[in-house]
């Protein structure tokens, strides 16, 4: 009974600092387009430019240094990675709220870039706490928490951004810095001393992390998979207040209330569905599920010329939320448990790639189609085209590698999770979940 309560507790411990961490997140997007249209004066298009050129800032910095975090997170533990991340979200929105010209803005993301793994560590985190078959209902877990703090965040950052754009950036401020207090106080490490590897820089970029883990080919594919589904993913967050300001003249608070109607589906769809769904039908389906609704959300909100398709579009979005846990769910047991570290690093690279280009097409796209309203060539909806054509590879990719590698009956190279080794003072050494009282039974293959 104690052992499954100190399981339970680092559950709840991870699950909250990424929690806090979305909503820092999202209470910031509904305010952007205004805030950049303040400090340059200019259109909700250029707004969009600029915005695009932020996300590549971020993005950049993420890729070059998402593997140096991974390879370091797997030889001197995840705790003091998330940290330092922590600190770097905090220093970043200080650095927007502030800003009085636009190249603070880059400052601060390229700041936030360089420290930002907090998902992927977290990631890791909970692969090393998590046994190989329970892995997809924790990851979905994990997206659940990211899908309710993008309920939340952008819900905020919308009300709050009636009082002015700069507000919601000193809220999102001090929830990373009380963020990383609650890591610094209450999480524990996940990684023992006995199970962590040399630091080699030679595997600490992007192209070193995917080239040491070219021993396991399947992995190759699925991060190929990863990689289109986020290069779409990037067309919600970086064009749709953008998109719903030009078409449907939306506020700051209808955005943030629309973006938290789809984090609320997004994260039932995670924590309720993901898991038994792979235990019932297996891993490979709820992807391919969940990536067939990404395809037809895009594609209805790009045709959206009433409020109620886009919220129905916005519905059909929510069930997309299958995939992510499925596919990470898969790649966990792809490699062992000494390398998830590099394997999430890995992962968060492919995203980073995606990120830098996703953005600067969605928005030079944007920008292309709605400079001359009321001509023939004005299509607000075509980066959620290209997202969806972009997730429609992604879904081929993955069911080639399905059929090719057998992903629904290989079984797991992962061995078992380890319990935390050493707790900080005044803590308790936490056991591991394979202890709890969760006794599902491993998914169907």
């Amino acid at each position: 009974m104690q052992a499954a309560i100190r399981s339970r507790l680092t559950l709840t411990c991870i699950l909250i600092t990424i929690l806090i961490d979305m909503i820092g997140v999202g209470i910031i997007v509904p305010v952007l387009p205004e805030l950049l249209e303040d400090l340059t004066g200019g259109s909700v298009a250029q707004a969009a430019v600029i915005g695009g050129y932020l996300v590549f800032a971020y993005a950049f910095m993420q890729f070059v240094f998402s593997p140096v975090l991974g390879n370091l997170s797997d030889r001197f533990g995840r705790r003091p990675v998330l940290l330092l991340s922590l600190l770097g979200l905090t220093f970043d929105y200080l650095m927007m709220s502030i800003a009085p010209f636009v190249w603070y803005l880059f400052v601060g993301r390229i700041i936030a870039g360089i420290a930002g793994a907090a998902l992927a560590t977290a990631t890791a985190y909970m692969a090393d706490i998590t046994p190989p078959h329970k892995r997809t209902h924790r990851f979905g877990l994990i997206g659940a928490a990211f899908g309710l703090g993008f309920i939340i965040g952008p819900v905020i950052g919308g009300e709050l951004g009636e009082f002015g754009p700069r507000v919601p950036f000193f809220a999102a401020a001090g929830l990373a810095f009380a963020n990383f207090l609650f890591g610094l106080f209450v999480l524990p490490e996940s990684l023992p001393k006995s199970s962590r590897r040399r630091f080699d820089i030679r595997r600490a970029n992007p192209l070193g992390a995917v080239l040491a883990l070219k021993k396991y080919p399947s992995v190759l594919w699925l991060l190929a998979v990863l990689f289109f589904f986020q290069l779409s993913a990037q067309a919600l967050p970086t064009v749709f207040s953008y998109f719903t300001v030009e078409v449907f003249n939306f506020t700051s608070s209808i955005i943030g209330r629309t973006l938290g109607a789809f984090g609320l589906g997004f994260a039932i769809s995670q924590a309720v569905l993901a898991g038994p769904m792979s235990r019932g039908i297996g891993e490979p389906a709820v992807a391919m599920i969940g990536l067939l609704a990404a395809i037809a959300a895009f594609a209805g909100v790009a045709f959206s010329t009433e409020e109620y398709m886009l919220y129905l579009a916005i519905l059909v979005g929510t069930i997309s939320g299958l995939a992510p846990p499925a596919i990470n769910g898969v790649l966990s047991r792809q490699v062992p448990d000494n390398s998830q570290g590099e394997l999430q690093g890995a992962v968060n690279a492919a995203s980073s790639l995606a990120t830098i280009i996703g953005p600067l097409a969605a928005t030079q796209i944007f920008s292309y189609y709605t400079t001359t309203p009321g001509t023939h060539g004005y299509f607000p909806g075509a980066p959620f085209i290209a997202a969806s054509v972009s997730v429609a590879v992604a879904l081929i990719v993955f069911a080639i590698a399905a059929w090719r590698f057998e992903l629904g009956s290989r079984p797991s190279i992962a061995d078992h999770p380890h319990a935390p080794e050493m707790a900080p003072p005044g803590q308790v050494r936490v056991a591991p979940l394979e202890d709890d009282d969760d006794n599902s039974a491993p998914p169907r293959h």
